[in-house]
């Protein structure tokens, strides 16, 4: 099996189309100024050496991809194992009806509840987590995983747009989750909502829940005095406004998810710009939940190939050098 050990030099990509951009626009430059003085055969005539080298721009490139490829370090397991490990099944159901687009909490309800989730998942990391996205109805995005990139990859992509009704149905979000979890462990649900149901079941769903086996947090996204909902209406931003012309102000329903999070047999948090502590109580509370036993083959040493990428880089940064000092001496002749 093939692994990288730091994928998050993956990025550093990004430096090679920069790279490129540079490289042409200095040589469209070049020419100019060539232009200039004459025709640029006749120059280069007149010049002894070449003007530029499309041979270094193409070592320079080479040598960046390896030096890339050597930090993210390739590694190829070697000996693979039978292992049994405990884990909990975890749904995380975000709130995006409209009114998560509300900005009483910076920048607004849904970007503060999405970059909560991915810290979650940071730190859940070994357990299966699943992702339920709600407003009139819900809906699935991500069934029990250990897929950690994929799951933080939906969240960080989940609009309001992706809502196919509007509203915010809490207790339609409960009943997909424990019907999407056949096994009887004991499981865990995490809201991150603003409250603002338009159905009255959620409580009943939360107590049902619990006498399922299933422990149900909720996170409050907003404040109590509320803010006004921005809608994009013929390319301007407006603000939703209700039958009479008035702007529709948004406010948390903090009752609601604390009865949820109560009759669920969990615990109710507010979402805050620090959410280490609310992490922290969560992970204590997960983990004194029942965990599922699963046996999994996974590999248990690797060997990493970063050095011969390493070696590749140096050696065409070495004969690029060798090559350039070579024309220079030519041309000193």
């Amino acid at each position: 099996m093939l692994r990288f050990e730091d994928t998050d030099y993956f990025y550093l990509l990004i430096l090679l189309p920069a790279v490129c951009i540079i490289w042409y626009y200095s040589r469209l430059k070049l020419k100019r100024r060539i232009n200039i003085f004459g025709k640029e055969i006749l120059i280069k005539k007149l010049i002894r050496g070449r003007l530029t080298s499309n041979a270094s721009f193409v070592i320079l490139l080479l040598s960046l991809v390896l030096l890339i490829i050597a930090a993210i370090n390739p590694q190829y397991g070697l000996k693979k194992e039978r292992t049994i490990v405990e884990k909990s099944d975890i749904f995380i159901a975000l709130d995006i009806s409209a009114s998560m687009n509300a900005t009483d909490i910076s920048p607004s309800r849904l970007e503060k509840s999405k970059r909560f989730i991915e810290q979650l998942i940071e730190a859940r990391k070994g357990d299966q987590l699943g992702l339920i996205f709600f407003a009139g109805g819900a809906y699935l995005q991500m069934p029990l995983t250990t897929d950690y990139a994929a799951a933080e990859l939906f969240a960080r992509s989940a609009t309001t747009d992706m809502a196919g009704t509007q509203g915010t149905v809490i207790g339609e979000a409960i009943d997909l989750a424990m019907r999407s979890i056949k096994e009887k462990n004991q499981r865990a649900l995490i809201i991150i909502s603003d409250g603002e149901d338009h159905n009255s079941d959620a409580v009943q769903m939360a107590e049902k829940a619990a006498d399922n086996g299933w422990n149900i947090f909720t996170l409050g996204a907003g404040t109590a005095e509320g803010g006004f909902v921005p809608v994009v209406y013929k390319g301007r931003e407006e603000y939703k406004m209700d039958d009479e012309g008035n702007p529709v102000k948004s406010a948390l329903n903090q009752g609601l998810l604390k009865d949820v999070a109560e009759k669920g047999k969990g615990t109710f948090y507010m979402l805050d710009n620090d959410n280490t502590s609310i992490i922290s109580d969560i992970n204590a509370q997960l983990d004194k939940m029942q965990k599922r036993a699963v046996e999994i083959k996974s590999f248990t040493e690797y060997r990493s190939f970063y050095q011969y990428f390493l070696f590749g880089a140096v050696v065409l940064i070495l004969l690029d050098f060798f090559r350039l000092m070579e024309r220079i001496q030519k041309d000193r002749i």
